[in-house]
């Protein structure tokens, strides 16, 4: 209703205005950072498993794929990540294991460090509209 009493017809689905793009990409990039974060922990947990090959989660390309189409927040909506088999990895062991354990660590500690800076980007969202809304 407006404020004088009168109805406002519906014109169609109400887009929320708390979920942008930017909101989107910002879970997406914390959904694919965890997923990525278990491939590379059982990477690690399977070093020494002979024949082992490594997986790997390519959040990143999907996400810059994503953003950069004609209907961003559509495409964020429906991506999903999982590990595949990373082939670019020779074998690194005699046993055939691709998993070498000092850059996968690595790997491990730079991811960690991407998932708190998204959580951190997305925290500081949040207390600019709870600022904005007067709430404390």
């Amino acid at each position: 209703m407006s404020r004088d009493g009168r109805d406002i017809p519906f014109s169609g689905a109400i887009r929320p205005v708390l979920i942008d793009t930017t909101q989107l990409a910002l879970e997406q990039a914390m959904a694919g950072a965890s997923q990525r974060q278990t491939a590379l922990a059982n990477n690690l947990a399977n070093a020494e498993t002979p024949g082992y090959q490594r997986v790997d989660v390519d959040f990143h390309g999907a996400l810059q794929a994503a953003l950069g189409s004609g209907d961003a927040k559509q495409r964020l909506q429906g991506l999903s990540f999982s590990p595949q088999a990373d082939g670019s990895v020779g074998a690194v062991r005699a046993d055939g294991s691709t998993v070498d354990v000092d850059a996968e660590s690595a790997k491990l500690a730079a991811n960690g460090l991407e998932y708190q800076a998204a959580v951190q980007v997305a925290h500081s969202r949040i207390d600019i509209l709870r600022t904005a809304l007067g709430v404390k």
